[in-house]
């Protein structure tokens, strides 16, 4: 987002996941440049970090060939989560994108559990990045330590490793409990319901102001329970919340404690 702001080029705006209003920018685009001179470049979020709802990459990945647009998508909230047959490759795999999407940018620092990053495209875009990409040619490289943890997470994603484990079913298990569950207790605001129909590991609980969120997290915290809150301006007004992310290692002892904690802290702040 702060490079899209920082930017000196042109830049549009579409509604949150609203096909509709992309290709209205996609046809005022056209209109302004009946040449077709431009480069367009579609960036997009995987998996948007707030809700926890999915970008219908499908559909942009349509729209983008019919206007000859490039698609961005930073997926790092996918990876290592979305994917078919649950390898978790992230968002491009789970719609069957793959070498349809130019520029696919994935993160350490989320489903691997360490920092770091990386951008996947063509030979010539990762060479040209290589070479003018200044966040990259500026920083230093990340420490051994780091680098093997980050190997380390693949290969344990990776079905061909002696190092393989079925974390990522796991994982989408304990969301797909969690959700439904959480749901049921009695936070019940449409944003946690919508969450609970999409396999992410993002599951948002709407307390509404921002101190109810700060009071539930803090009693949360008092019980063993590390669930942080967000609140306005990082969110709208009126929809803070406590995010929680998912976690393959947690039992369904510890799920069930969770939620029976959320659920007598709900009815004593008078959140439902």
């Amino acid at each position: 987002i702060d490079g899209v702001r920082l930017t000196k080029t042109q830049r549009k705006l579409y509604e949150h996941c609203d096909m509709g209003s992309l290709e209205e920018q996609l046809k005022l685009i056209d209109s302004e440049d009946p040449k077709g001179e431009k480069r367009i470049l579609l960036i997009t979020d995987g998996v948007f970090s707030m809700d926890g709802d999915m970008a219908p990459l499908d559909e942009i990945e349509k729209l983008g060939s019919e206007y000859g647009a490039m698609i961005y998508v930073d997926d790092a909230h996918g990876d290592g989560v979305l994917g078919r047959d649950k390898k978790g490759k992230g968002i491009v795999d789970h719609f069957g994108l793959q070498g349809k999407v130019q520029v696919e940018m994935n993160t350490y620092s989320k489903a691997m559990g360490v920092v770091g990053g990386t951008i996947t495209g063509s030979r010539d875009l990762v060479n040209f990045l290589r070479n003018t990409g200044r966040s990259y040619l500026l920083s230093g490289s990340p420490p051994p330590a780091i680098a093997g943890g980050a190997i380390g997470a693949l290969e344990v994603l990776d079905p061909k490793s002696q190092y393989f484990e079925p974390v990522v079913e796991k994982l989408l298990g304990n969301c797909s409990y969690f959700k439904s569950k959480i749901v049921d207790i009695g936070f019940g605001h449409e944003i946690t319901a919508a969450s609970a129909k999409c396999p992410t590991a993002i599951v948002p609980i709407i307390c509404g102001e921002n101190d109810v969120a700060k009071n539930l997290s803090d009693r949360l915290m008092e019980e063993g329970i590390f669930a942080l809150p967000i609140v306005f301006p990082m969110v709208p007004r009126g929809t803070a919340r406590i995010r929680v992310m998912m976690n393959a290692g947690l039992s369904k002892d510890d799920l069930d404690f969770a939620l029976m904690k959320f659920e007598d802290l709900g009815r004593e702040l008078k959140i439902f």
